[in-house]
């Protein structure tokens, strides 16, 4: 058992670990690469799966709401936790919502679970996305409009997909390989990208951040094992809202902290540390659902 986790987490931290230890030497600039992979690489995989003519969208409806319900349950039972520390809501409830679907999320998916499961990654990383950039951004400002997100290409590339493969429409070959080739880009630089942001890792505030490190993947998986009373899912999609729940804080919180001013020191530590804790916490979530 101990062999496969290995198998299976390896080829993920290895390239985080490579990342990180580029940025120590090198102090790449990643803002361009990570902009590149949001605007294009990331957009181009969402696309190919949602429009792939294999995709079927009524067999994730469930799964949708499922993991909709971790993300603001989560929030729900983190804000109490919150208060009790002294902490505040805006600053510590978000990163507790809002996990690594992407960086850590989709390639976990690819080696835990195959290929085959790719579809109902993609799916739960839309409804994070999507509710980080509705949801998250009212949290930290009630004003934030939301007509700025079918310009977020991640979204539009979701929409996109999703008309394709309701409309039955094929692209030609032609395109559809380059758009294949753009997407397999983006889960290895979503991993090495997260291993360069790990090297601006603070501990100043490492009490909140710890904190968060335990309480994102207790929250999450909770609320995970409670609704799936009452969602009937797959054996398989089961198991990936789990590890949905399981999952560290997303980078771009700390980026959106930063954005509205929210204490973003404090965000930086919660991710940061939540995703080092992670080297133990996804290989113990992957031992229970999978033996």
């Amino acid at each position: 058992m101990a062999l496969q986790i290995f198998y299976i987490v390896f080829p993920i931290f290895s390239i985080v670990l490579l990342g990180y230890l580029y940025g120590r030497r090198h102090s790449p600039d990643m803002a361009a690469v990570n902009r590149l992979n949001l605007e294009i690489f990331i957009p181009a995989l969402v696309f190919h799966i949602l429009s792939g003519k294999e995709f079927d969208l009524g067999a994730y409806g469930e799964l949708a709401l499922a993991g909709a319900i971790v993300v603001l349950g989560s929030g729900l039972l983190a804000w109490p936790i919150a208060l009790l520390a002294g902490y505040k809501p805006k600053t510590f409830v978000p990163p507790m919502m809002f996990s690594n679907s992407g960086n850590m999320g989709l390639p976990l998916t690819l080696f835990a679970f195959g290929e085959a499961a790719m579809e109902a990654a993609v799916v739960l990383f839309i409804v994070e996305n999507s509710l980080h950039f509705s949801v998250g951004l009212k949290l930290l400002d009630w004003k934030a409009s939301m007509l700025g997100l079918l310009r977020i290409p991640i979204l539009a590339a979701t929409l996109l997909g999703l008309a394709f493969n309701i409309g039955n429409i094929e692209l030609p070959t032609v395109l559809v390989t380059p758009i294949e080739m753009l997407g397999q880009i983006a889960i290895p630089l979503l991993l090495f990208a997260l291993g360069v942001r790990l090297t601006a890792v603070d501990l100043r505030d490492w009490q909140i951040g710890l904190v968060g490190a335990l309480v994102c993947p207790l929250t999450g998986v909770s609320i995970a094992l409670l609704i799936t009373r009452f969602i009937e899912l797959s054996a398989d999609q089961f198991n990936l809202l789990i590890v949905f729940g399981a999952l560290p804080p997303a980078v771009l919180n700390f980026m959106v902290a930063e954005k509205y001013n929210q204490e973003p020191a404090k965000v930086a530590s919660i991710v940061m540390l939540a995703n080092l804790a992670s080297v133990a916490i996804i290989p113990v979530t992957l031992a229970f659902v999978l033996f």
